[in-house]
């Protein structure tokens, strides 16, 4: 199932720096004034305004744009699309060939990054030709002579899957250094490379002349529809009512429940949803959610595909798979990389599963073991091989939500720790490091309310001014994973009022009314002060506040407000940023395209928006109204007329030019 998701151009990929490891590399003199960490800081918020700055684009349109050499990057969660986007363009090829006849299209080569590495350290093949010629992990064999025929015609779009799947970083360079010499001795040839962007590094390919893009999150009318899809082809006519009662009741919760919304925005869990929702109605919380995920992947995953199964491992049914898997995420956390290692050595897995699996008791532990860890990795794609005898989750989601899995298990189940030892020594010892975060609050979603709210107690009263109050944050959050907040509402009032205070504009840290502000718009959303502190802070602050992506924020959340649209239109004429100006005439067009106000707006901001330009890429703001106004209203009697004015006065010689342009087209 295929949905053309969205991109923006990425022009700097940003390491993860959290606020622990910027104090570690102070500490260690690698920065030693505070004035570096700001000026870090204030870099990264430089990035991060570009890259939202940037138009959204289809990823088909940026892969078919014939105009220029089109080396490129897709950069993109675990389970955001990435491999299916090039496994669609590979059979995109098949059918246009067969419906065409025309067999002279390029031809897609497909590359797993991972196959053709294991190959090139067996010995196999020494570069992609050989790799095609006769690798044994090449799932097809092209003549390396007539493939390098084809290549030099130009005629071929070559995609290499996964470069984060190169767990050795010195391999990982060495394949980026084969893909380098490739593009240099086939510079006609579309290249297309992806990687998830945690550890990615751009230098080399960017040198190289690729582009990178980021996939972006699937759109409520993408997820509509790739539910209206899936469906469709899940049922036949002859079970059309199952369907349509089926299809409403996974749209239903995904409009009701605010966390499976956020998780249906990636193409994987969306995909697990549906599965899911073939049986039963879908949990509104994330960790029901990822257990009954877990349970399909273990149990129902083979069924679904009429695979043989292994009988040596009938005895071992799914809670036994989930409870070895508990134990693998607890010892990865425990290790020195912790969470943020998702990796463990082959023998420490298969001693896990052993040790697990003599305490049922079975007869052969270690063999079953071992044939556990392959049916793992092959068929329920829930762990994967990294190489150099590694083993790691497929998708993080699942390392995070065992390990989260394995504290409850021991506070509930085992009664073996006690919510002062969930306090102290699980959220106490790791309330300041973020790559925790998302473990600590799964624990919160799926223990008793009276619980969480003792927790949140606890964060509140930990001195977290040093840590920029990231106590406070993580409380919020908590919060938010409570079904039934009532139970703790003296509790959520006082973190309320302590966000507030936070978020005002006489704390001098831009950072904490940033984040503060943005627990705020997500926590407490229908609270009479949110609005006006929101706007405010969109405002006035110049640095923390991405301002850019407050004006998103104010559609998304309010645009039924009544101070909404005048609010936009006065940032799209009156802001002082002129980032921020486009930014708002893009959500116009978006959002009130229809209203007669609108056009009138963009005519006046074609006209007399001040903008002068300072960087090449920069876009206009006159010129984004123009493309609006031709594109939305090219009938209206002031279009030509506005059109001819752009193209002979503007000081703009891009925006005179585009308009030149467009005349030529539009009085043909």
């Amino acid at each position: 199932m295929f949905i053309a998701l969205n991109v923006r151009q990425v022009y700097q990929v940003l390491p993860e720096l959290p606020k622990e490891h910027l104090r570690r590399l102070q500490e260690s003199n690698q920065l030693d004034a505070e004035f570096e960490i700001e000026k870090l800081q204030e870099e990264t918020e430089r990035y991060q305004r570009n890259y939202f700055e940037q138009p959204i684009r289809s990823v088909l349109d940026v892969v078919r744009d014939r105009q220029r050499k089109n080396y490129l990057v897709i950069l993109g969660d675990p389970g955001s699309g990435k491999s299916t986007l090039l496994q669609y363009l590979a059979l995109d090829w098949v059918e246009k060939t067969l419906e065409q006849n025309d067999f002279n299209l390029p031809i897609p080569l497909l590359i797993e990054l991972r196959n053709y590495m294991r190959d090139r350290n067996a010995g196999s093949c020494n570069d992609f030709l050989q790799f095609y010629h006769n690798s044994p992990n090449c799932f097809y064999h092209l003549n390396q002579h007539k493939l390098h025929e084809q290549l030099k015609a130009g005629n071929a779009l070559v995609m290499f899957d996964g470069l984060d799947e190169i767990f050795e970083q010195a391999k990982r360079e060495e394949v980026i250094t084969c893909i380098h010499r490739f593009t240099n001795e086939y510079p006609d040839v579309q290249v297309i490379v992806t990687s998830r962007i945690t550890g990615y590094k751009q230098q080399q390919l960017r040198d190289a002349e690729f582009r990178h893009f980021r996939l972006q999150d699937l759109e409520p009318a993408q997820i509509q529809d790739f539910i209206e899809r899936w469906y469709d082809k899940t049922f036949s006519q002859a079970e059309e009512r199952d369907k349509n009662i089926k299809r409403e009741r996974l749209q239903r919760v995904i409009n009701e429940s605010k966390a499976i919304a956020e998780l249906a925005q990636n193409p994987l869990l969306l995909t697990m949803m549906a599965i899911l929702n073939l049986k039963r109605e879908l949990p509104r919380d994330r960790s029901e959610l990822y257990k009954d995920a877990s349970e399909v992947l273990l149990h129902n995953w083979d069924d679904g595909r009429n695979l043989k199964p292994d009988e040596r491992l009938d005895i071992i049914d799914y809670k036994d798979k989930q409870a070895m898997l508990r134990q693998v995420a607890y010892q990865m956390q425990t290790s020195e990389k912790g969470l943020a290692g998702n990796i463990i050595y082959a023998d420490d897995l298969e001693a896990i599963f052993t040790k697990y699996l003599q305490s049922i008791p079975v007869n052969d532990a270690r063999d079953k073991a071992r044939r556990l860890i392959k049916q793992l990795r092959d068929r329920n794609f829930l762990l994967c091989f990294w190489g150099a005898d590694y083993y790691a989750f497929v998708h993080r989601t699942f390392l995070e939500y065992f390990c989260a899995w394995k504290f409850v298990w021991q506070f509930e189940k085992e009664r073996s720790i006690s919510i002062e030892y969930l306090k102290t020594e699980v959220f106490g010892k790791h309330w300041q490091d973020e790559t925790w975060h998302e473990v600590l609050l799964l624990i919160a979603g799926m223990i008793d309310a009276k619980f969480v709210g003792e927790i949140i107690d606890y964060l509140m009263v930990q001195d977290g001014e040093e840590e920029k109050f990231i106590n406070l944050f993580l409380a919020a959050k908590c919060l938010l994973e409570v079904r039934n907040s009532s139970v703790i509402i003296e509790t959520a009032t006082k973190l309320l009022n302590q966000l507030k205070n936070l978020a005002s504009q006489h704390n001098k840290d831009w950072q904490v009314r940033d984040r503060a502000v943005q627990e705020l718009v997500y926590g407490w959303k229908d609270d009479p002060d949110t609005l006006s502190i929101f706007k405010q802070h969109a405002i006035d602050d110049d640095l923390g506040f991405d301002r850019q992506q407050a004006v998103y924020v104010l559609v998304k959340l309010w645009k039924d407000h009544p101070d909404t649209l005048p609010w936009i239109k006065e940032r799209a004429t009156k802001d002082n940023v002129s980032s921020i100006r486009r930014g708002a005439i893009r959500q116009l067009i978006r959002e009130w395209k229809n209203d007669l106000s609108v056009f009138e707006l963009l005519c006046n901001i074609a006209i007399s928006d001040p903008f002068e330009r300072q960087l090449i890429l920069e876009d206009n703001p006159r010129q984004i109204a123009l493309e609006a106004i031709i594109e939305q209203y090219p009938q209206h009697p002031q279009t030509l007329t506005l059109l001819r004015d752009k193209a002979n006065n503007d000081p703009d010689e891009e925006v005179r030019n585009f308009a030149q342009q467009k005349l030529a087209e539009l009085e043909k």
